[in-house]
């Protein structure tokens, strides 16, 4: 990966996150307060759009060039769930309509072969008939893409999340993966977010176009890590499949236990509320306390992981 080009997209997402958040104060675009609501400032949800452009302006920038970054049709994906989640940003759609186009975008990903076709011997498993296979993937997709999306409540961690896990991936495979380039640019990308994130005034949130483009570009490197052609380096021998769950536990442990919480009150477990992990810290510590106490917490988990498997 070319290291200008990593400056470029840091350079381009920084611009576009700066003008887009001017366009929308100007239209009076802002982020609504309410009790939930982890600020008390102006702030708007702009954050994925700029990460969302500058990528695809760079692809394109390639792309007339005639050289493939990546696998270009990923954008099919991550463009549909971007637009997924900036309309919600702006018109609050009904959840069940989110859910049945994370299906289709799920399906969509099966077809071009992601897919858990096998279980790489976790429980005794191995592959896997295809009907489950697919089954489980739309699954698994509608689970990590909404809990990435549920943790995006406070400065930083969404997008710090988001960093690890493509960091993680990255650091203990055998070689490079295919999703390199695309992991680099959009790390890139949401680096600056941090600056706009905690800013006391004039904020820049991801917005669920954010988390939710994000969170499929995770899936995504999860399911290449299922894959066959995917390699832990050698040094590591922790099974592939328990690999994958370590590296997005706290999102996964966060949307269970406020499942379980709901579920046990009677009400929807799609019903917002102040149950989240970070919503307990928030009574205590400082944003960017808690995720330095949630990275901390997480990567001494995976230590002590790997330690014993």
């Amino acid at each position: 990966m070319n290291f200008s080009l990593l400056l470029t997209a840091l350079g381009l997402s920084s611009l576009l996150h700066f003008g887009i958040q001017k366009v929308f104060i100007y239209y009076k675009k802002f982020d609504d307060f309410n009790h939930r609501s982890s600020h008390k400032t102006l702030a708007t949800r702009t954050g994925g759009i700029g990460v969302f452009l500058t990528l695809l302006f760079i692809s394109l920038f390639y792309y007339f060039q005639g050289i493939d970054l990546f696998d270009y049709s990923l954008f099919i994906p991550l463009g549909i769930m971007f637009l997924v989640g900036a309309y919600d940003d702006f018109y609050h759609a009904d959840f069940k309509l989110k859910f049945f186009l994370q299906i289709i975008v799920a399906k969509i990903l099966i077809d071009q072969g992601y897919v858990i076709s096998n279980y790489h011997g976790l429980f005794g498993l191995y592959e896997v008939p295809w009907l489950l296979a697919q089954l489980s993937t739309v699954f698994v997709f509608l689970v990590v893409v909404n809990a990435l999306n549920f943790i995006d409540g406070i400065d930083g961690l969404a997008i710090t999340e988001v960093l690890k896990i493509i960091i993680l991936i990255e650091f203990f495979s055998e070689a490079t993966t295919s999703l390199f380039p695309i992991g680099s640019i959009v790390i890139s990308s949401i680096i600056p977010l941090y600056y706009f994130n905690f800013k006391k005034k004039r904020k820049v949130f991801l917005g669920d176009g954010g988390s939710l483009l994000l969170g499929t570009l995770v899936m995504v490197y999860l399911l290449n890590v299922l894959g066959s052609e995917f390699r832990l380096n050698p040094n590591h021998s922790i099974n592939k499949t328990l690999f994958s769950v370590l590296v997005i536990l706290y999102p996964l442990v966060d949307l269970c236990r406020v499942f379980i919480l709901r579920l046990r009150d009677g009400k929807s477990p799609f019903e917002a509320d102040q149950r989240h992990l970070h919503h307990l810290l928030l009574k205590k510590f400082q944003p960017i306390i808690i995720d330095i106490i949630v990275l901390v917490a997480h990567l001494f988990i995976l230590f002590v992981a790997y330690s014993i498997f």
